[in-house]
């Protein structure tokens, strides 16, 4: 009878070997590796949560209890204050027609909108976005002059869009 010779198994298992080499040459610059930390993170079992803080007009995300990026944001202006407290991620959008009409402000008032967005993140079913907001920039990580979302740069709402999941955290603190 002939056996086969059997493998030594490695203590490692090759996707975490892989995933440390990706993570170093990222963190080295090499321009060709394209998967992002949040990908490589969460094979690992890292979850993404986000921190949006409306006094400092920051928000930061986190994957597992690590930062990996902070981001200048503006909330919701006043009469129109973003929520504080702790959100799921509900769905994802890649292009989001917003409208005022459809909380009861009319489009054609002083304070109604209908704009089209990119990168939306909902956050409640009530209307409560993060997004790309690139008329907001300039007040981004200054003051806060939304209608109640998390206006984001358009590079810093892809970033989010593309590493964030549908039950992953945000958090909107004061």
């Amino acid at each position: 009878m002939r056996t086969t010779p059997q493998r030594r198994r490695s203590r490692y298992p090759v996707r975490i070997i892989v995933a440390a080499v990706v993570m170093l040459l990222l963190h080295m610059g090499f321009g060709g590796v394209t998967a992002s930390a949040a990908q490589m993170v969460r094979t690992q079992g890292g979850a993404v949560s986000a921190v949006a803080n409306v006094s400092t007009h920051q928000f930061t995300v986190s994957i597992g209890d690590q930062v990996v990026r902070t981001m200048p944001a503006s909330m919701g202006k006043p009469g129109h204050e973003t929520p504080l407290g702790t959100f799921e991620v509900l769905e994802k959008d890649r292009y989001l027609v917003m409208d005022s009409s459809t909380y009861g402000v009319p489009v054609d008032s002083p304070e109604g909108y209908r704009i089209d967005t990119e990168f939306a993140v909902r956050l409640t079913w009530g209307g409560i976005f993060v997004h790309s907001a690139p008329w907001s920039v300039d007040s981004q990580g200054y003051e806060n002059v939304s209608h109640g979302c998390i206006n984001l740069s358009p590079e810093n709402a892809q970033w989010f869009y593309e590493n964030v999941q549908v039950g992953d955290t945000v958090v909107i603190v004061d």
